[in-house]
């Protein structure tokens, strides 16, 4: 997609959003299934991933970790965000890398110390881009990046949230 195609497609859209902002609003839905053993299974449009106990937790690695779905979700959402900006600005990006880490103290998720936190305490995310922007460029593409990005936004702005 090409600047032209990516704007001629979110024109309309835009308008649409500002002529009637409720329109903007959508509800996005993932459901899960309690599987065999400690297992979750969830359909996510393509395929269907089988999350299960992390091996630091006791489990045996064949299934799909939650966390690393997590950091994995962010990683697609700025590399997407981030072809999006290059893409609209006519920033010149050929490829590259998002790579995102997490660190967690498996004490807490475990209660096996209540001082230690249940969750990522820090996440880091790297970019490493095939590009002959200029360093202005780049500072825009990520500050833009960031700023668009829905997942890192949820992380650094949690919504309210209800469980029931």
């Amino acid at each position: 997609m090409d600047r032209e195609e990516l704007v001629a497609t979110q024109t309309p859209l835009k308008a649409k959003y500002k002529e009637d902002p409720s329109a903007a609003v959508v509800t996005l839905k993932a459901e899960g299934k309690l599987g065999e053993g400690v297992s979750c299974s969830v359909q996510t449009g393509r395929a269907l991933a089988e999350a299960g106990l992390h091996p630091a937790t006791g489990g045996d690695g064949t299934q799909l970790c939650s966390g690393d779905m997590l950091l994995e979700a962010l990683a697609a959402c700025a590399g997407v965000t981030m072809k999006a900006v290059a893409t609209s600005l006519e920033i010149p990006l050929d490829g590259g890398t998002i790579r995102v880490e997490g660190d967690l103290d498996f004490r807490g998720t475990l209660a096996v110390d209540k001082e230690a936190p249940v969750g990522f305490r820090d996440i880091r995310m790297n970019f490493d881009l095939d590009t002959t922007a200029d360093q202005e460029q780049l500072a825009t593409l990520i500050k833009l990046t960031e700023r668009y990005c829905v997942v890192l936004q949820t992380l650094k702005n949690p919504p309210q949230l209800s469980v029931a």
